[in-house]
């Protein structure tokens, strides 16, 4: 790194921490020894500095670390690209070593990792090669909390829904949250964005092993036997957050508790040992560290969903069902869940337009249908009540070069890591599967009350009619104001062509805008009165332009959308 760029760095470092009430007392050159580097790693190696902070107002712990959260998240927002700077910890309790370093090179790279002053009860190592981002010093594992086997195949839509939950974030126990966002860091990798997000649900007030399990839940809407108050307690937490899901196996700590936890699937491997002298030892494979096997006195294989933990304040591994139990336990969640959720199968019936068939032909050219959808996939389904099967490939354009007028659908596709993980099959494994989802307003993600969970729960994402219109009245009765529905047209005219439909786009936009202001919490985006006059704007565009226009005007989280179309493939 350039020195004068470093100095420049350094100073405008001091002055944020000053601002957010910080005092640096000073700087250490971390001893390095670049020689055993490759070309690739000497070539873009940092400087590295380890810098001693303190509070003015005497704050120490997680408190000191909640003011050195806001500040480290305004540097990294802050600073020019050319005093770029990257915190591997900045805690009170753990440092971080990390590199494009293999493992041998670990040691010799770090002094400080062989001065025999060095000591520690816990320690956390990663040694993998990156593979679903290139290589880099920041990127790097470990991470400030965790270190990671696996990816989050979610990720992107963990991110988008991170950032319009912003809008609602506030806690006592963090001072001047709002400098931090945007708390995931654009073009990080899923380990750091998941890292971010738990660092956030930790600070806020949440114990680490409580978040880890907001983030990566087990399978809980299909385990028969599992205790009503553990269920409660996932449920509860579903209405806040959506899972942050893939293969994953996590090492997590706080430099207290320590940990590990397997996804719900158990995609990839961890195993644990403890020897007679209280040695805990977790790893991906067998044999990463040599242990006499007269002296392990327990050894196991971590399940899917659940936990190990080791607590150094209690001196003890705390199991599974100990952690879970005690945080089922730590509020009323099964009450919260009674009165607020609904179902939408518990709904009454309500009277709505029955449509005939007289107008299928119109709508299947209205919504695009060709004959080779009618032979080759809904005769098909109509028949065997499954989806068809098929093989061969496919020779159809891409859309982009197709000489038909195609379906907006058509020009997406699956990103490469959702197609090449290990397939489920949701009959063999339908305990850990699930197509549930709640629909409604979200209330601030770092507060725990029963405001959290006034939703309605949906078995299935996609609804017939009959549902749509119990959705639809609702609030006909006057006692769902909190889930007040409003139906929204998304048409526009022929005649008026492109004009038209950007002109009706930004007319629905701020339509929904001032029905969510008047109350509304559930907005039906519907092309059912598609005529002549009157054409359907595409689903997938009439859907992201509201959800980006809400995301833009903080409304996102206050209000879910259904949409009503027929386009839909």
């Amino acid at each position: 790194a350039d020195a004068h760029d470093a100095d420049k760095a350094k100073a405008a470092i001091a002055r944020t921490f000053d601002e957010e009430g910080l005092s640096v007392l000073g700087w250490r050159s971390v001893p390095v020894d670049p020689s055993c580097l490759g070309a690739s790693a000497r070539r873009v190696m940092p400087s590295f500095e380890h810098c001693f902070v303190v509070s003015r107002t005497g704050e120490s712990g997680i408190a000191l670390d909640r003011k050195l959260f806001v500040a480290r998240k305004r540097i990294e927002h802050e600073l020019p690209a050319e005093q770029r700077t990257y915190f591997a910890s900045l805690s009170s309790r753990t440092l971080v070593y990390k590199g494009m370093l293999t493992t041998p090179e670990l040691g010799m790279f770090f002094a400080d990792l062989s001065d025999e002053d060095m000591e520690s009860a816990l320690v956390l190592v990663h040694s993998r090669f990156s593979t679903n981002t290139f290589p880099s010093w920041p990127l790097a594992h470990p991470y400030r909390y965790i270190a990671h086997n696996g990816e989050i195949n979610t990720v992107q839509g963990n991110r988008n829904w991170m950032r319009t939950r912003e809008s609602l974030l506030a806690t006592a126990n963090i001072a001047g949250l709002d400098r931090a966002f945007p708390i995931c860091t654009p073009g990080g990798s899923d380990s750091m964005s998941f890292d971010e997000v738990l660092e956030l649900l930790h600070l806020s007030g949440r114990s680490l092993p409580h978040a880890v399990l907001m983030m990566i839940p087990e399978a809980w809407e299909n385990h028969a036997t599992m205790p009503d108050d553990k269920r409660a307690f996932y449920r509860y937490h579903s209405s806040l957050m959506e899972p942050w899901d893939g293969p994953a196996s996590v090492a997590f700590s706080d430099g207290t508790v320590i940990g590990a936890v397997l996804d719900r699937n158990g995609l990839r491997p961890s195993r644990y040992w403890v020897t007679d002298d209280d040695l805990v030892i977790a790893a991906s494979e067998v044999g990463v560290v040599n242990v006499a096997p007269e002296r392990v006195v327990r050894k196991g294989r971590l399940q899917p969903g659940r936990m190990l933990l080791v607590d150094t304040s209690l001196g003890r591994i705390v199991d599974d069902e100990e952690i879970k139990g005690s945080l089922a336990a730590a509020a009323p969640y099964a009450q919260w869940l009674a009165d607020g959720m609904v179902s939408l199968p518990e709904l009454p019936d309500r009277e709505h337009v029955v449509h005939s068939h007289d107008s299928v032909l119109r709508r299947q050219q209205v919504f695009g249908y060709t004959h080779e959808d009618m032979k080759v996939i809904i005769a098909p389904m109509a028949k065997s009540a499954a989806e068809p099967i098929g093989s061969m490939g496919t020779d159809t354009p891409l859309a982009v070069l197709s000489a038909r007028p195609r379906l907006l659908f058509d020009y997406f596709k699956q990103l490469f890591a959702q197609v090449t993980n290990p397939p489920l099959d949701a009959i063999r494994e339908e305990v850990v599967t699930s197509v549930g989802s709640t629909l409604g307003p979200e209330a601030n993600l770092l507060e725990v009350g029963p405001e959290n969970c006034r939703q309605l729960v949906l078995p299935f994402p996609i609804i017939d009619n009959d549902e749509l219109a119990k959705i639809i009245h609702i609030n006909d009765d006057g006692t769902m104001a909190h889930l007040r529905s409003a139906v929204v047209s998304g048409l526009y005219r022929v005649a008026d062509g492109d004009y038209g439909m950007r002109t009706a786009l930004d007319s629905i936009r701020n339509q929904v805008s001032d029905l969510i202001d008047d109350g509304a919490r559930i907005i039906v985006l519907s092309d059912r009165s598609s005529d002549s006059v009157y054409a359907p704007i595409p689903s997938l565009l009439l859907t992201s332009a509201v959800h980006h226009h809400l995301i833009r005007e903080r409304q996102r989280t206050k209000v879910g959308l259904v949409i009503e179309c027929g386009d839909a493939r």
